[in-house]
């Protein structure tokens, strides 16, 4: 059986995700084998396995740097919000339907053997297990049944490592304070402390770890600074999402209230002069080179919003004026004429879409989720570039698509002119994809494109080995080594 580390925070967006990410990347490196796991997560970017499964993207992608095949066993329950108060539970991969908070919190003591019979699994695999936690271990109203704090560093018997975020301010409390609201035996499961995303110079933190020590009676493992690296965020709180200034390539992205796997288009950052900007309100778009309308959670409520917003008219405007269009997904869903969810498989109802596109969308019981490539078709339009180059992707979506436009992939989707729509979310990580988009956007503008081609997979590897290097130089490994021995 494996030895286990867990990683909580004192909040969201503490950088859970990154540090487990590194601590993966560096146990791999240190020729052990590693594997990550959260038990609970909550997240609209999302990952199909190999198994066909669906599973947070935070683990997937600590799994990459871990080096190892992203499974099921590494995320066993992950939420999906449709509406404020309720999401679609899916338990060890698979819709169980959607549910309210309420009703959920009810039942979720009795996925406690589901969690433990993925743990197991996966730990019998493994040297060392990555444990992540999710927001705070005290959240005092959620704490009876909890299920990814503490509960599943008891459950795992995994020491505990507390990580708080410096650049949001208040550390000294975010960490002292989690640490007061423990109970005894919590707190004794609590190894050490991590000061993260520390901007300047370092040197002046040594009173602040000092002060750690002693008021919080934990040693510090180390002040980790804000790294310059990108890696994929899962979370709707990352910086991605804020507002940009426009580059000399300028991609739009709609910012839909839902919106999901918006890793999708973190490739596209990669080459020189190419801006990714995420526009909230109709009057930030502007004149951009492509729009890019994203997967969502909740197609037709997040189509209202398109409309009642003002975006849906500002993109037509600009369709007209001859900007391409690009619908993943539930985007691929709202360019057609309409869509329709029956049986209330996400918010229900019915709704006209913006009819870019001849498509029809009706949402069934079943969720398609499977990983999948292959080429384009002979398109022609804005993007015939495109013509013949091989993807790999995977699908995840409750709606059916009947097109009566011509189809976009060998596997279906659709385009008319410079509207393109398709299910595959992945669909420009592969360089022959977002290579040739880049270049002709470039032509478009009357400027030579004189970049390389740039391999997603090579260029994540490298942010891994930086996040690695950056996280092993600030904290103290054998100390680390000597608390996952040690145990709790």
């Amino acid at each position: 059986m494996a030895k286990a580390i867990m990683i909580q925070g004192t909040m969201s967006n503490v950088g859970k995700s990154f540090f487990a990410a590194a601590l993966c990347r560096i146990f791999k490196q240190d020729g052990y084998s590693c594997a990550p796991f959260k038990s609970q997560n909550m997240a609209l970017n999302s990952y199909i396995t190999s198994e066909g499964c669906e599973i947070g993207r935070a683990q997937a992608m600590q799994a990459e740097a871990a080096g190892i095949e992203p499974s099921v066993l590494m995320n066993p329950i992950l939420l999906k919000p449709t509406t404020n108060i309720g999401s679609q539970v899916i338990v060890n991969g698979r819709a169980i339907g959607n549910m309210v908070a309420s009703e959920y919190f009810r039942q979720k003591r009795d996925l406690i053997p589901k969690i433990k019979e993925a743990y197991e699994k996966i730990a019998a695999q493994h040297d060392i297990i990555v444990i992540e936690g999710a927001g705070s271990p005290v959240e005092l109203n959620l704490k009876s049944d909890d299920i990814v704090n503490m509960g599943m560093a008891k459950l795992a018997k995994a020491p505990v490592i507390l990580v708080g975020d410096i650049d949001r301010g208040g550390v000294f409390a975010q960490l002292i304070g989690t640490l007061n609201l423990l109970e005894t035996d919590e707190l004794s499961m609590v190894k050490g402390l991590v000061v993260n995303k520390f901007r300047g110079d370092i040197s002046l933190f040594e009173s602040g770890k000092d002060i750690l020590q002693k008021r919080g009676g934990k040693p510090v493992l180390g002040v980790v600074p804000q790294l310059e690296c990108d890696i994929e965020d899962e979370d709707s709180l990352s910086s991605k999402l804020g507002g940009k200034t426009a580059g000399l390539i300028d991609i739009a992205v709609i910012k839909l209230p839902k919106i999901s796997n918006f890793t999708d288009f973190d490739v596209f950052s990669q080459y020189d002069g190419v801006t990714v900007r995420y526009v909230t309100r109709y009057e930030e778009l502007e004149n951009p080179d492509l729009i890019i309308i994203p997967g969502t959670k909740s197609t037709i409520c997040d189509m209202k919003w398109l409309r009642e917003s003002g975006m849906e008219a500002v993109i037509k405007r600009n369709v007209s004026n001859g900007t391409p269009v690009f619908g993943i997904c539930g985007g691929y869903q709202m360019l057609g004429e309409t869509i329709a969810d029956p049986l209330d498989s996400e918010c229900g109802g019915s709704i006209s879409g913006m009819g870019l596109l001849r498509c029809r969308t009706v949402f069934m019981g079943n969720k398609r989720q499977t990983q999948t490539k292959g080429k384009f078709r002979n398109i022609s339009g804005f993007f015939s570039c495109l013509s013949g180059a091989e993807f790999s992707g995977y699908e995840i979506h409750m709606g059916s698509t009947d097109s009566g436009e011509q189809p976009l992939l060998d596997c279906g989707g659709a385009y008319s002119g410079s509207i393109y729509g398709c299910y595959i979310h992945g669909l420009f990580d592969n360089s022959q994809v977002s290579e040739r988009i880049v270049k002709k956007l470039y032509e478009s503008k009357g400027i030579a494109y004189r970049g390389g081609v740039i391999d997603r997979n090579s260029f994540k590897q490298r942010q891994y080995d930086l996040i690695a290097e950056g996280v092993r130089r600030s904290i103290d490994t054998k100390l680390l080594y000597k608390i996952i021995e040690e145990g709790v």
